[in-house]
């Protein structure tokens, strides 16, 4: 039976791959530290096995090269998915020390005991952070990368050490690299869980629990279809479905190559809004103000490329993104925050 490494798995992008790995008929070894991930979610997912399946959790920390070797030591491991990073923007401007060390360090650390152990298949967790302003929209896997942030740069970085470990080792990987991920398991067993949040649509949701609060809208005078920044928003499910498809590629023998995963569309800000209250049925309070510098008009992904070499599309709309959100909120204020998130899964 295949067995997959999966680095961050208790993070939010990682335990839905992780659902969805076990659920294709795949054992797991989640590798997590928990700084970002969640012992509750690790639990979760172990309960949620499908039959026959197996998900192991070990507890360590990329930086430490004898913790993520003891993995490939202790298990037979075929392929690894790698999400364990940092990835606040603003955070690695002002640290970007801590952004090297743990994205970068850690990720040659994961490198080199997959070669010593002769486990030569990864897929990675990149992001359009790599490509920095646009410079046409929507944006192909053509389009310069140029980050502008030391986030950016830690996973253009790990992108071209990979070109090198192919050449030099035979280590094949597919990068994907996401746009904005939205939303939730569709049967609430596990979601978006960040502290402190900082992402807009759980943070509206989260709003509607306490009280609301006002949000600030900044630009209605874009070239865009309502005045207002657009965004691609991807189904974190659909984003589980493209890493399946990935790591199928590798195993059926398939190269190293990239991938945006996008919807070729995008939504407007107001369109977000919208969304909320028309999901939650609440009024949510938005000042407008002037344009932020810096903002584009649109970043929105050209997906065509994992289309037609992949076979993958998303499915899922931005409603459906809100209201799988909006289930899992739901349990996160009625269970997680008095200490009974596993009791009811």
């Amino acid at each position: 039976m295949t067995t997959v490494l999966v680095t961050g798995g208790a993070g939010y992008v990682g335990s839905h791959n992780v659902l969805a790995l076990i659920n294709a008929g795949y054992d797991v070894v989640i590798f997590d530290n928990l700084s970002l991930g969640h012992s509750e979610i690790v639990e979760i997912l172990k309960n949620q096995s499908a039959a026959g399946r197996v998900i192991d959790f070990l507890k360590g920390d990329l930086q430490n090269f004898q913790d993520i070797n003891s993995a490939f030591e202790k298990f037979d491991i075929s392929a690894v998915l790698h999400f364990a990073a940092f990835s606040q923007v603003a955070e690695s401007v002002k640290n970007p020390q801590k952004y090297y060390f743990n994205n970068v360090y850690g990720t040659l650390n994961l490198l080199k005991a997959m070669i010593e152990n002769n486990v030569m298949k990864i897929v990675f967790s990149s992001t359009a952070a790599t490509y920095g302003e646009p410079e046409y929209i929507p944006i192909d896997e053509k389009h310069p990368q140029n980050p502008i942030n030391p986030y950016g740069r830690t996973k253009l970085m790990i992108e071209n050490i990979m070109d090198d470990y192919d050449s030099a080792y035979g280590l094949k990987s597919v990068r994907l690299r996401y746009f904005n991920v939205a939303g939730a398991d569709t049967k609430s067993r596990i979601g978006e869980w960040h502290v402190p949040e900082t992402h807009l649509i759980p943070n509206i949701l989260k709003s509607t629990f306490s009280g609301g609060q006002r949000f600030k809208m900044f630009g209605t005078d874009y070239d865009t279809k309502d005045g207002t920044c657009i965004r691609d928003y991807i189904n974190v499910e659909d984003l589980a479905k493209a890493h399946l498809l990935a790591l199928k590629h590798l195993l059926n023998g398939g190269g190293t190559n990239f991938y945006n995963l996008g919807t070729n569309d995008g939504n407007s800000v107001k369109e977000v809004f919208r969304t909320c209250e028309d999901v939650t049925g609440k009024h949510i309070d938005v000042d407008v103000l002037e344009r932020r510098e810096g903002d584009p008009a649109s970043l929105v992904a050209d997906n065509k490329k994992s289309l037609s070499d992949l076979g993958w599309k998303p499915e899922k709309t931005l409603t459906d993104s809100v209201a799988s959100a909006y289930a899992w909120e739901k349990i996160y204020q009625e269970t997680l925050l008095n200490g009974e998130l596993n009791k009811c899964h």
